[in-house]
């Protein structure tokens, strides 16, 4: 039997296995045995670590979840004044492009949410990290007058949630309708009417 610190190191290299045949095939050509020739091994090796597919595919969701709220909170933090945490938190939200590894893992692994109870409770643990840092910046920004709330924070929190789940999920196409620049114009825009701060001017 392998070694604790063997098992791990062949977890992890298993996970980034995982990780780049969902990106090169997409969920839903996935087999078992693409993920065993990027990791050199059998199928039977890689279910010796993990007994099912779907089970190695909810710990890739799990760190990629991890990874983007990560992210994400560490652009806000790098910042003090509401308005500038705001900007920030929209700036970290969206896609770069086709060719943005994470965003398009996240998608991706959020195609089978719909079917599948366990993809499902972690897409809505990430919906729901994200509108809580947007409803503290909100919150923060209400209360040191910086932000005139056109609508209780969660709401709003929630309908830019929204927004960056839809903008992105054309962004990451290979053919995208709109380009990042816009996508995040027009989030600022409506944020700029949900705090009645023009957040244009900074």
């Amino acid at each position: 039997m392998a070694r604790p610190r063997r098992q791990d190191q062949r977890r992890a290299e298993l996970v980034a296995a995982a990780r780049e045949a969902v990106l090169e095939r997409g969920m839903l050509g996935l087999r078992l045995r693409d993920v065993a020739e990027r990791a050199g091994l059998s199928s039977g090796a890689v279910l010796y670590y993990y007994p099912t597919l779907t089970g190695l595919l909810e710990e890739v969701q799990r760190a990629a979840v991890e990874r983007f709220c990560d992210l994400r909170s560490a652009a806000v933090a790098a910042h003090t004044d509401p308005r500038r945490r705001l900007l920030a938190m929209i700036g970290s939200g969206l896609p770069s492009g086709p060719d943005d590894e994470l965003c398009t893992l996240l998608y991706e692994l959020g195609t089978i949410a719909r079917r599948d109870p366990a993809y499902a409770a972690r897409h809505i643990d990430l919906f729901g990290r994200q509108v809580a840092i947007y409803t503290g910046i909100l919150e923060a920004g209400a209360a040191a007058g910086a932000f005139t709330l056109a609508a209780d924070a969660l709401t709003i929190a929630r309908n830019l949630v929204v927004l960056e789940d839809g903008y992105g999920l054309h962004l990451v196409q290979a053919v995208a309708p709109i380009d990042v620049a816009t996508a995040e114009q027009t989030i600022r825009a409506y944020a700029s009417l949900a705090t009645g701060c023009d957040l244009g001017e900074l």
